[in-house]
């Protein structure tokens, strides 16, 4: 599954529209506690989280995530949707709640991390 898979699958709107949308989501994974995401985070991940600042970009540059989903609509700072263009990850903004965008990935097929 690609992001431009679940984009349809979780209502979600494309926030930084240079991503790579071909990117595969090899698993899924929700927290909002970025050290326990450095400590537990993973190559081709879909993250649900709803911290909006600089840092989440950073977190899954380190791991080369897919994409991180904003949930709510939740909007993310400008300087970090920037960062994340420099960066290439993909951000997605759904109007679900986290509950309900995993529940989602996991009956389309989307594995929980390793």
């Amino acid at each position: 599954m690609t992001i431009k898979d679940i984009i349809p699958l979780i209502d979600a709107k494309v926030i930084t529209p240079e991503a790579d949308l071909k990117k595969d989501v090899l698993c899924g994974y929700t927290c909002d506690l970025l050290s326990w995401v450095m400590a537990h985070g993973q190559e081709g991940m879909a993250w649900v989280t709803v911290q909006i600042h600089m840092n989440v970009i950073a977190v899954a540059a380190l791991h080369d995530m897919a994409c991180v989903i904003m949930p709510e609509s939740i909007q993310m700072e400008k300087d970090s949707i920037e960062k994340a263009e420099e960066e290439d990850i993909c951000i997605l903004e759904s109007p679900l709640s986290g509950y309900e965008i995993c529940g989602r990935l996991h009956a389309a097929g989307v594995p929980d991390k390793d």
